[in-house]
């Protein structure tokens, strides 16, 4: 399970549970230089970091495994996901409300809005970027309750601009670290959407699952939003994904 930006291995705290109950070993691991802590100041190399050290970390934890896991990513995780399938490193993927990869443009004024929102904050790629309470209430956590929200967002933790910068504005970034050959994905997707998502609308989610053709499974759950895995609907969720891997052959 492959947290997004600003995200450690507690955003998985009931789908962990869920899917251990069912049978399955789970591991989560942290992305690099995210283990600070949501109340201490951020690893300074975090702004040397890039999705491509993210994607390093994976794939030596993964060739050590006895076979290719099955992936489930959560935003910038699950475009690290598809970065890890298309380099054969996965049986399956699911992927919620991932974040694009390269050549896929943002479909919702929200989504063109956020990205403006960190233009303004100047060369982001050598900055660390913190979340901000207001913004993320509104958008990645605009479907939970005002406690929720803020039990949430208190454990978000610093990102790395660069990696965003890389995510973001794929058409500037000239090592093209989001791209993903298609062609080298041979193994079945299931991408899902929140239809109230206001970070990465069910559009692109659904541009994402096109790109993979036959392979990929679209679904929508049109009453939640961006933190899909934290939602009342949490389970409708994860039951979702059982049944489709165990319609794939997953065990």
């Amino acid at each position: 399970m492959l947290p997004g930006a600003c995200s450690t291995a507690w955003i998985f705290n009931e789908f962990r549970d869920h899917f251990e109950a069912a049978g399955w070993t789970v591991l989560t691991p942290g992305l690099r230089y995210h283990d600070q802590g949501p109340d201490q100041p951020p690893d300074p190399r975090l702004t040397q970091t890039g999705l491509a050290d993210y994607l390093a970390d994976l794939c030596s934890m993964i060739e050590d495994l006895d076979r290719p896991p099955v992936l489930l990513g959560h935003s910038m995780g699950g475009l690290l996901a598809q970065l890890l399938a298309a380099r054969g490193l996965a049986r399956a993927a699911i992927l919620l409300t991932p974040a694009p990869p390269w050549g896929v443009l943002p479909s919702s004024e929200n989504e063109i809005a956020a990205a403006m929102g960190l233009m303004s904050l100047g060369p982001i790629w050598d900055q660390t970027i913190s979340a901000v309470f207001e913004i993320a209430a509104a958008n990645s956590l605009n479907c939970l309750s005002p406690a929720r929200q803020e039990e949430v967002f208190a454990q978000f933790v610093p990102e790395s601009g660069r990696a965003l910068y890389e995510c973001l504005f794929w058409m500037f970034d000239l090592g093209r670290a989001s791209y993903v050959n298609a062609v080298n994905v041979d193994c079945p997707l299931l991408a899902i959407a929140g239809g109230r998502d206001r970070v990465i609308s069910p559009a692109t989610v659904q541009k994402v699952a096109d790109k993979y053709r036959d392979q990929a499974t679209y679904l929508e759950f049109p009453d939640m939003g961006h933190m899909l895995l934290l939602e009342d609907g949490w389970r409708d969720v994860a039951q979702a994904c059982g049944e489709w891997l165990a319609a794939n052959g997953m065990d």
